[in-house]
């Protein structure tokens, strides 16, 4: 079984914004970098230290960092 990074950051929405998930727990709906570095930041992580290019810590499903529509 493939083990998935703790980030995972869903496919944009039809209306808009990308559901994230840390841990596997919902942490609620992106609408860009700024509001996944908040999720990472209440998930106890120092988003002055996240690179959002780090494969190990972040799955990105349905587009990188510049797709939130």
């Amino acid at each position: 079984m493939a083990k998935h990074p703790p980030v995972i950051v869903h496919p944009p929405s039809a209306t808009g914004g990308r559901r994230v998930t840390v841990r596997g727990q919902i942490s609620g709906l992106a609408h860009g970098v700024v509001d996944l570095l908040e999720f990472l930041r209440r998930a106890g992580l120092d988003p002055d230290e996240v690179r959002l290019d780090d494969v190990e810590l972040i799955e990105w499903r349905g587009g990188g960092p510049d797709v939130w529509l």
